[in-house]
């Protein structure tokens, strides 16, 4: 496209476009974030509206500074929704949810910290942030052509299209964008089963005030156990109680190319038998049916790369994990800043007109750039996750071999994994993701010294947390 003139005679190039597969947590996060910089987005969301699942959710302080970082009406819209402690300090606690149902284990957060709510009640919320016309719904893409004037063709399923100089794909664990990215053959192209599977409701708060006691809905508990665990958390400002029951599966996931299969509470209290009357009490309250959502992750089926070209993959679409770290949406967010960073340069170059002269390259160049910037600072990371959660789900169901059931050994190792996650240094990777972005657009291959620092301290945590 050539330039156009402003007013003063001066040549004004037209800044990127960013196309946004899926219109999920990581997807909205990235819109707002591009928003704040300046950056032309569209998001195409699959569904006919904003449809994410009622099941609560929350977010971890690394999560929390990133979501800051990228847009603080963001932040405070995340404040106002989720459930606090009233000021009190939030910790993990853990029980012998099998035998004794004492503590065995805690572990401070910090004052309000990863404060949770229903996910569907975030996304709206957030959603509602973003100005009209940025999201498209009933979206859902077939296909990408990157074509030879580096723009990429979007093709979707009702025939449609629209281009970008940048797609991201974002949309989830059953990626579509990453299957064309990887090729639909590729194993990696989809995740695998990890033999456990769960159980999601919320459950009335007075109901489970009075099965567990107050004390043990105000914060975060987890029941461990042999062979299964449960996780409890308030939502919707403490009227609800969420609740995950996580069994593990010796036998391959029956339920085909879904995810969820029906169950119901029968099912619940048989995996849970034996254990302590607290556990079984919560059990109780779950409805007669309810959904067994089966626990995929891509820990064995690892993508090679975050991008190809002028497309990239970010939060599950990228790497997926289970549930037990509660650190999946928190890592698609830090992806969405990680992309602001490189992204932002990479409009602001653009828009300069320098590219293409001297030792600029073009314009599709610095979109590739800018997409290998982001991998750079976010593969290695964001490839630990899901082998280490599959560690936290064996330390909760009392199955690492040097740990077993003897809490004295669980707690540095559970430490250490959660202190890997919430210790990133967000600001850091955003500014690292910028520098190496305009460093490759302009030939230094070199790796920045803040990219080195950066995975080199992703690859010792790494070492270190999950042995």
């Amino acid at each position: 496209m050539a330039a156009a003139a402003t007013s003063d005679g001066a040549s004004a190039t037209p800044g990127l476009h960013v196309a946004i597969v899926g219109g999920g947590i990581t997807g909205v996060m990235l819109g707002l974030g591009l928003e704040r910089r300046g950056v032309s987005y569209t998001i195409y969301e699959r569904a006919a509206a904003s449809a994410e699942i009622g099941a609560g959710i929350g977010f971890s302080p690394n999560a929390e500074r990133a979501m800051a970082l990228l847009c603080p009406s963001a932040h405070a819209t995340y404040k106002a929704v989720a459930s606090s402690t009233g000021g009190e300090e939030e910790y993990f606690t853990w029980v012998d949810g099998h035998g004794t149902n004492e503590v065995v284990a805690r572990l401070l957060i910090g004052v309000d910290a990863f404060q949770g709510g229903r996910r569907c009640d975030f996304v709206r919320a957030w959603g509602a942030l973003l100005p009209e016309g940025r999201q498209r719904f009933g979206k859902e893409v077939d296909a990408l052509i990157q074509r030879p004037d580096g723009k990429v063709t979007l093709t979707f399923t009702d025939r449609s299209e629209a281009e970008a100089d940048i797609v991201i794909g974002s949309d989830g664990v059953r990626s579509r964008v990453r299957q064309l990215m990887l090729g639909a053959d590729d194993p990696a192209s989809r995740p695998g089963y990890t033999h456990k599977y769960c159980y999601r409701a919320l459950l009335p708060m007075a109901a489970a005030v009075r099965a567990v006691g107050a004390a043990r809905t105000r914060t975060r508990f987890m029941y461990n156990g042999p062979g299964a665990h449960a996780i409890t958390y308030a939502v919707a400002g403490g009227t609800l109680l969420n609740a995950l029951f996580v069994v593990s599966d010796p036998d391959p996931w029956d339920g085909g190319e879904r995810h969820t299969a029906t169950g119901t509470r029968r099912d619940v209290a048989d995996a849970f038998a034996g254990w302590h009357p607290a556990v079984r009490a919560l059990v109780a309250l779950l409805p007669d049916e309810l959904d067994r959502w089966a626990i995929f992750d891509t820990h064995e089926r690892p993508a090679p790369r975050y991008h190809a070209g002028c497309v990239a993959l970010a939060g599950d679409a990228a790497r997926t994990s289970g549930p037990h770290l509660g650190s999946g949406a928190g890592f698609g967010i830090e992806d969405a800043l990680a992309l602001c960073g490189a992204l932002g340069v990479a409009d602001e170059e653009v828009r300069s007109g320098r590219l293409g002269g001297g030792a600029g390259g073009s314009r599709a160049e610095m979109c590739r750039a800018a997409l290998a910037a982001y991998d750079a600072v976010r593969y290695e990371r964001g490839q630990w996750l899901p082998g280490a959660t599959r560690k936290a789900g064996e330390l909760f169901q009392w199955r690492h071999p040097d740990v077993g059931s003897d809490p004295d050994k669980f707690l540095p190792r559970i430490t250490r994994l959660f202190h890997t996650i919430w210790d990133n240094d967000v600001a850091a990777m955003e500014r690292a993701a910028a520098a190496e972005a305009k460093k490759l657009a302009y030939g230094q291959a070199d790796e920045s010294p803040a990219v080195a620092a950066a995975t080199a301290t992703a690859a010792a945590a790494a070492v270190d947390s999950v042995a």
